[in-house]
């Protein structure tokens, strides 16, 4: 009977060692999952605030004068664009047709009509 009550310590004892054992494995796995869960809020936070970033960067304007400026780019007119065709020939350019005068504005509430010359 002694025997049998020994192997039941020992079988008690090492059950209760094993249950602390993964008692820390366990509180040891939680920690690293809040620091986990911690870590990805701050890249999520981190990863928001760059997209903010880049759309700033990448405005249009920004892009035109940062084109302009450092890159002495300029913009395209037809009398400085060449065309090339699929074979490699360069199309002459086109001068850009002439911008005939625009009439003088018209202020609301006047008369549409042309003037009339009197005759003597």
């Amino acid at each position: 009977m002694v025997r049998l009550n020994l192997l039941l310590l020992t079988a008690v004892i090492a059950s209760a060692i094993y249950l602390v054992h993964t008692q820390y494995l366990s509180r040891q796995l939680f920690t690293e999952l809040h620091r986990v869960q911690s870590e990805a809020r701050r890249l999520e936070l981190e990863r928001d605030r760059l997209e903010v970033d880049k759309r700033a960067q990448a405005t249009p304007l920004r892009v035109e004068r940062l084109a302009k400026e450092q890159l002495k780019m300029r913009t395209t007119t037809p009398a400085i664009t060449q065309y090339v065709r699929a074979d490699g020939t360069v199309i002459p350019a086109v001068a850009a047709p002439a911008i005939p005068p625009t009439a003088p504005a018209v202020r609301p509430g006047a008369a549409a009509a042309p003037a009339r010359r009197s005759t003597p």
